[in-house]
């Protein structure tokens, strides 16, 4: 014999929002950097992962676009989704963001899609930055295609420093004081507003206060920039603020 017993509906986990994230098999930065971001009262994030390669290339970077769609089909699908993000600033650029929303919702209907890229522009023209120094940890067919992307957009990258790394764990193994170093000797260099550290695997949290007090300068990051694009798109407040970018009054007043 068993019992059956009654039972009563609570509401969903993400009553302020319901957020999603692909991210790239071989990230291992992104999604911790996210959950540090992102509000956890009332907001839920959801993560699925895109199968991608160890080694960084436009050839394994455009592989993904054939993943996307499956990927983001695996998001719960019971949930309305407020936004969903791609956590890759170089695939995005090398597949076209518009491709990329497009097969995301083709995966999971949410309201909002972003990517690092989208939301490094939105970013930018937030803060009225027109000219960035670019520093990227890969080599230059993967940098100069996501420069150019960014470049379309009205944003250019007069100065620019990589670590001239393709391998996606070696990527995700530079310290902070690697970062800070290059960052500052990019901005040292003139001719630009703004730093843009770039690529979602690359640690930068903990690093862009110290740049930004340093140099003066705004400090920006893929994972920066995705999470506060996130938040605005969703209205919601970061739980941890990062940078100028994240600080009042600069932080959109209609987010709650």
């Amino acid at each position: 014999m068993e019992d059956v017993f009654d039972y009563t509906i609570a509401p969903i986990l993400g009553r302020r929002a319901v957020l999603g994230m692909v991210v790239l098999q071989s990230d291992e930065t992104l999604e911790h950097d996210l959950r540090r971001i992102l509000p956890q009262e009332e907001v839920a994030l959801y993560i699925s992962r895109v199968p991608s390669a160890e080694t960084v290339s436009s050839d394994s970077l455009a592989a993904m676009e054939g993943h996307l769609s499956d990927a983001a089909a695996l998001m719960p699908p019971a949930l309305d989704f407020d936004v969903l993000g791609y956590g890759c600033t170089s695939a995005t650029s090398v597949i076209g963001a518009g491709r990329v929303a497009e097969l995301l919702r083709k995966g999971c209907p949410a309201t909002h899609v972003t990517d690092p890229l989208s939301a490094l522009v939105a970013a930018c023209r937030h803060m009225g930055i027109m000219r960035l120094a670019f520093l990227s940890p890969y080599v230059p067919e993967v940098s100069s295609r996501l420069r150019a992307a960014v470049a379309a957009q009205g944003i250019k990258s007069p100065v620019f420093g990589t670590f001239n790394e393709a391998r996606e764990h070696a990527v995700a193994l530079i310290d902070g004081p690697s970062v800070t170093r290059a960052a500052t000797a990019l901005l040292q260099r003139g001719g630009a507003e703004a730093v843009f550290l770039s690529c979602t695997n690359l640690r930068t949290l903990d690093v862009i206060d110290a740049i930004e007090a340093e140099t003066g300068a705004v400090a920006l990051s893929s994972n920066q920039v995705m999470a506060w694009h996130m938040c605005q798109l969703a209205g919601i407040r970061p739980a941890l603020r990062v940078g100028r970018l994240m600080a009042e009054p600069l932080f959109a007043r209609s987010a709650e």
